[in-house]
């Protein structure tokens, strides 16, 4: 005997256990299925042996009978009830209908009792079924809406100064129940998981971002969707479960799409708003160095200014007095620009609304370079009947200004500085020509940001940074706008343009 257990073990050792339990598995199914068909049975033998005995007609016992046949439809399902009303109408014609003892029915009339027996059973077991599928269906939906209910409350609950995505990934998976969760945020180009936290999830809602489009897979029991407002795609969320179904998905995926996007545009008006704060503390602090560095740059500008009208210094004392002066107008006019930068971005300044005439406006432009006009590296293109400009004349005169002291200094030596005008109904567009440097297209839009400098300009020219982004404010205060064009054949031009309607603050 032994012997044979261990022929036996050494056959099941070459086999996967699995294979033995799945051969057994369809049959424990079987007798388990089969278990609930006796109930209805034995009920229906009963109640036949009972009738039999106290001599019931064949109405009376398919009477009795009948009750037990919904009960079973209510109870299991339609093919148990099937079963169960053949049983009763075998009984029926066994014990009740002649001859009896045997199945054979040469009267017609039972036949058609019997049949209309059997056909009532079998109607009356299909709407039993189907109440029951429709009842099982009412009860998951209604859970489906539950946990849904529960998944959109605790999205309120959502704390936006924490990261969204793990909070999200976390609501999903205590309200939906679901076996793992994966959401991609595209934004962040990141996966949080929660549940069980499975690579195939997270590869799932990965793919499903990648294509575009949903994806299911009811085999393993994976849902991935695609979260979209309107038509753009935020990110992707998939998760995995037995008790999901698509429509349950696609209510999980617009509902984490309106929660990640809100928590998108909580985090873009913080840093905004902290940018705003930021640029306002900036602009202080700038306005305050600024007034305080007028007093006594004031004071070393006259001290300079009377030694050297004094004429008692001796040569190389002469030259550190101009050098100190020379410096001195530079930190004085860099105190000037921080000054107009803060005024400009505090609307401290006010545009006045006054026509100016283009002539006089070059003229005031020109006046500061004066040896380049001279001698001829400065020209200035204005088409005669010019228009009447509306805005504030100083401004605009120190925007150009600024221009042209940038073409000076990053232009190349000799090389000729052109200042044009020309106008069209809607706007009059004043331009500062030069050779020189090429402007890379990266750094076009950031040499008017405030101290910004081209790489490669810093031992080219002293400078601040600040002039551009000047002229810049001053475009934008009339409603106009600045740009540069800068090519190494045609050269680099700055543009500033106004509207030539009268300019309403």
């Amino acid at each position: 005997m032994n012997a044979d257990l261990a022929v036996a073990n050494s056959k099941l050792g070459s086999r996967p256990v699995d294979a033995v339990v799945s051969r057994s598995a369809p049959a424990n199914g079987f007798f388990a299925r089969a278990l609930k068909f006796l109930p209805g049975i034995a009920v229906v033998l009963f109640v036949v042996w009972i009738d039999f005995r106290l001599a019931a007609p064949l109405a009376t016992t398919a009477f009795l009978c009948f009750p037990v046949i919904v009960v079973v439809a209510l109870k299991f399902g339609f093919w148990e009830a099937t079963l169960t009303s053949l049983v009763a109408v075998a009984c029926l014609d066994y014990f009740f209908t002649a001859p009896l003892f045997s199945f054979r029915m040469p009267n017609p009339a039972d036949w058609v009792a019997l049949g209309a027996f059997e056909f009532a059973g079998l109607v009356v077991s299909r709407l039993s079924s189907d109440v029951l599928d429709q009842a099982r269906i009412v009860s998951e939906e209604r859970g489906h809406l539950e946990k849904l209910l529960r998944f959109a409350r605790s999205i309120l609950l959502l704390n936006l100064h924490e990261p969204a995505g793990p909070q999200i990934a976390d609501f999903i998976d205590q309200a939906i129940e679901a076996d793992a969760v994966a959401l991609f945020d595209s934004a962040a180009a990141r996966v949080y998981t929660a549940g069980s936290g499975s690579p195939a999830i997270e590869t799932a809602a990965r793919d499903a971002w990648v294509r575009g489009g949903n994806a299911d897979d009811p085999a393993a029991h994976i849902w991935s969707r695609v979260l979209r407002l309107g038509h753009n795609s935020i990110g992707a969320v998939a998760l995995g479960g037995k008790d999901l179904n698509p429509l349950v998905m696609d209510a999980i995926a617009s509902i984490t799409a309106v929660a990640l996007e809100r928590a998108h545009s909580f985090e873009k008006e913080t840093r905004a708003e902290g940018a705003r704060q930021s640029d306002q503390l900036r602009t202080a602090v700038l306005d305050a160095l600024a007034h305080a560095f007028k007093t006594p740059l004031t004071a070393i500008l006259a001290a300079t200014s009377g030694l050297l009208d004094a004429g008692s210094l001796s040569p190389r004392e002469t030259d550190l007095v101009t050098l100190i002066d020379e410096e001195s107008i530079r930190l004085n006019d860099l105190a000037t620009r921080l000054l107009q930068t803060a005024r400009l971005d505090s609307n401290a300044i006010k545009v006045q609304k006054n026509g100016c005439t283009l002539p006089h406006l070059l003229e005031r432009v020109t006046d500061a370079f004066y040896a380049e006009l001279e001698s001829g590296r400065i020209s200035v293109d204005l088409p005669p009947n010019a228009p009447l400009l509306s805005g504030d004349c100083a401004l605009i005169a120190t925007a150009l200004r600024q221009f042209v002291d940038n073409a000076v200094k990053y232009s190349n030596p000799s090389s000729a500085i052109t200042i044009s005008v020309q106008w069209t109904d809607k706007e009059i567009v004043m331009s500062v020509h030069n050779y020189g440097p090429v402007i890379l297209p990266e750094d076009r839009e950031r040499i008017f940001d405030r101290f910004y400098r081209s790489p490669g300009t810093e031992h080219r020219a002293a400078g601040t940074g600040l002039g551009l982004s000047i002229s810049r404010k001053v475009a934008e205060a009339h409603h106009g706008r600045a740009w540069v064009v800068s090519d190494e054949a045609a050269g680099t031009t700055f543009f500033l343009s106004l509207p030539r309607a009268p300019f309403v603050k």
